[in-house]
């Protein structure tokens, strides 16, 4: 393309051109990148499902099965295989789990699309034929749902579902302890009537060392400080305590300054100003009737030694978070200036108790009996950093479901179950579409069937031999909660075994990742800025 002075029209650099991948290529191209992170996932999906380790350029290990974690730690460049990183991430920011499930689903799509772009489909005619069969799905797995009624003296279908989700973590040989956990750090947190559950009251502390066992639930907060001094007691009751967020030492001007001391009487003379200040701040906190003081900041060693001496025990360097944490459970007001301390913003709670673990130095201090109890911390024990880590991403994961269980009590059964049960509704529905459609609306079928396929081949079943047996009883028997047996426990219904998931997080799985897919279908033409080849 010429001017009418014989100049080119330059619409896309040479480099630009170069780079520049369009058409079907470019619809191949995408579909390989994300089929080559759901390969990755693919082998951590169920409760047989292996981890993946991923060592970070400083050389911090991680090791994990949870597919939200593993994608944002790995690096990844691609532009479409980054949109798998961020499918799994708002599964898990929105439900909490099923993050490996949703990305697996997603790459079996696509991989079944690339066989109808081969035979010539258009790839909006598939993903049109995909958000219909994705509807379809849906209303099946609200008609094969079961409602599970709990209260909060039988909290056994919560404990179940806890039970399921952690079948697959690597804390799966303590599941029954921890699931009550999550379970009753929820049901401490949960507005029961307005169905919500505050996240923000839930702390999470780990400490390595002991074993999994001895995790347990603390109802109040732990921080992990301890006393100031190690002569102040380490055991108080009936506590009234001072939440400061200013300093124990006297005010420095803002500006710069110099002072000239040029006698021993000038220097007693500011020795004595400095000591005013400290015995006034300590009068202060001891007339509001405070018996511990706990302080964003730190104190002088001069502040220390008379805190100690007018018997006020105190904890330092608490966080901003903690703080909150606490004064929400205890009552209290954060008191920004000792001037503003008075007794009614003191806040109250029934012990406060240091504990110390093992041999070593490490130590922790427990506020409980707080007079607003809803604040409740988990303290996760384990052999080592990457145990503790896991657990508490486990335990997170744990907490979700429940979250979710009490929002919306619906569940499906797992094993691959409702899956199946979605496919051949999507594959007899196929069959009264007419049109082009219908191979896109089976093709969907077929995807789903990847995630009993993908179970039963990480348990180290026959995957094709299981499902076509699960699946030949589920039609025979009209029963949607057979699924596959991964535990080799005799029986392939999930009812009895007791393996269910939420139904919003199922449905969750299947509208992200037909939303993903059609996104990706829909990319015709990749256009990279600046790079030279």
């Amino acid at each position: 393309v010429y001017d009418e002075y014989g100049r080119p029209f330059i619409i896309l650099k040479e480099q630009q051109a170069k780079a520049r991948v369009k058409g079907l290529e470019a619809q191949k191209s995408n579909i390989l990148a994300a089929k080559s992170v759901s390969s990755v996932l693919r082998t951590s999906l169920g409760p047989k499902g292996m981890d993946k380790m991923l060592v970070d350029p400083d050389g911090d290990v991680t090791i994990t099965n949870d597919g939200a974690t593993i994608l944002e730690r790995m690096e990844v460049k691609h532009q479409v295989a980054k949109l798998l990183v961020e499918l799994s991430q708002s599964q898990d920011n929105e439900i909490g789990d099923g993050t490996t499930g949703v990305v697996v689903l997603a790459g079996a799509l696509l991989s079944q699309a690339e066989k109808l772009l081969d035979r010539g489909i258009h790839p909006v005619r598939v993903a049109e034929g995909y958000e219909a069969a994705c509807q379809v799905a849906l209303e099946t797995l609200g008609k094969i749902g079961d409602t599970v009624e709990f209260t909060k003296d039988n909290t056994e279908p919560l404990v179940t579902t806890a039970e399921t989700t952690l079948n697959s973590k690597i804390i799966n040989v303590n599941r029954r302890k921890m699931a009550e956990i999550a379970v009753n750090a929820v049901l401490s947190v949960a507005d029961l009537d307005r169905k919500d559950v505050n996240f923000d009251m839930i702390k999470m502390e780990g400490k390595p060392g002991g074993r999994l066992e001895d995790t347990e639930l603390v109802q109040g907060i732990v921080l992990d400080k301890d006393m100031s001094h190690p002569q102040m007691p380490k055991t108080l009751k009936d506590v009234k305590c001072a939440l400061l967020t200013c300093p124990f030492e006297p005010p420095k001007p803002k500006t710069k300054h110099k002072l000239d001391i040029t006698s021993k009487e000038a220097y007693d003379k500011l020795y004595e100003h400095e000591q005013a200040y400290f015995t006034k701040m300590i009068e202060q906190v001891k007339a509001s009737g405070a018996t511990l003081v706990i302080c964003q900041w730190g104190f002088d060693d001069e502040a220390n030694h008379l805190l100690l001496q007018n018997k006020l025990p105190a904890i330092r360097w608490v966080g901003g978070v903690e703080l909150e944490l606490i004064a929400l459970a205890t009552g209290a007001r954060i008191i920004p200036r000792f001037s503003e301390l008075s007794a009614d913003k003191l806040g109250t709670c029934g012990q406060v108790r240091e504990i110390s673990f093992g041999t070593t130095k490490e130590k922790m201090v427990v506020i409980e009996e707080c007079k607003n109890s809803s604040a409740v911390t988990c303290v996760v024990r384990g052999g080592n950093k990457m145990i503790v880590d896991e657990a508490k991403r486990s335990l997170h994961d744990a907490m979700c479901v429940v979250r979710n269980l009490v929002k919306d009590n619906r569940v499906v059964y797992g094993g691959g179950s409702a899956e199946i049960a979605c496919s051949m509704a999507v594959s007899k529905h196929a069959d009264s579409v007419m049109g082009t459609d219908q191979y896109a609306i089976r093709a969907f079928a077929d995807a789903l069937d990847d995630i009993p396929l993908a179970l039963a081949e990480n348990c180290g079943l026959s995957p094709i031999e299981e499902l076509a047996n699960v699946k030949s009883k589920q039609l025979a028997e009209n029963n949607p909660f057979l699924g596959v047996d991964c535990n080799q426990s005799g029986t392939n219904n999930m009812k009895e075994q007791g393996v269910f998931e939420t139904l919003i997080g199922k449905q969750q799985q299947l509208l992200l990742a037909t939303q993903v897919v059609k996104m990706v279908l829909k990319i015709d033409d990749v256009i990279s800025m600046g790079q030279y080849q």
